[in-house]
């Protein structure tokens, strides 16, 4: 009898099993680019335990692992900035990533006031860009990285959040 996914809120006892699954999912984008210096590789423990505790976080559990999770809070300008989503490699592709991402635009919308939804992702990670496309993000602009990867920005307005999925 296999074990299923669930989804729900972090709490502080989750901090470091983020900060470790982090450091491994962030490798394959790190070799994509040939800079293992991304702000998820060098983000501290202490730093995620900040974001945990102010942060909208959420994680994917499987049993008592912590095997995804995406973060996000509420910039001033009312949009959510969502970033460091994270599935792990063994379990990609299995719609995690967008139950992930599901869950913190609801909560970002619904308890924190979001109007729209904002992140960045590498121009070269093609699969991170198909899955924000695929739940409605659309391409608004470049930037790059404090780390100088050219990075995709792409946005949603929040009421679009119920057609992630």
């Amino acid at each position: 009898m296999g074990m299923s996914v669930t989804i729900s809120a972090a709490a502080e006892q989750d901090s470091e099993q983020i900060f470790r699954l982090q450091y491994l999912c962030f490798q394959s984008e790190a070799a994509l680019y040939g800079n293992y210096r991304i702000d998820p590789l060098v983000q501290s423990l202490d730093s995620v335990r900040g974001e945990v505790a102010s942060d909208c976080v959420f994680v994917a559990r499987l049993g008592e692992e912590v095997v995804g999770s995406v973060r996000g809070h509420v910039t001033e300008d009312g949009s959510a900035a969502i970033g460091k989503l994270c599935v792990h490699p063994r379990l990609q592709g299995h719609g995690i990533g967008a139950r992930l991402l599901r869950a913190a635009e609801s909560a970002l919308a619904d308890e924190r006031g979001a109007t729209s939804f904002r992140l960045f992702t590498g121009h070269r990670s093609e699969g991170n860009l198909r899955l924000y496309r695929r739940v409605g993000y659309q391409t608004v602009g470049t930037s790059k990285g404090a780390d100088g990867v050219p990075m995709i920005v792409l946005e949603k307005p929040a009421g679009a959040y119920a057609a992630t999925a």
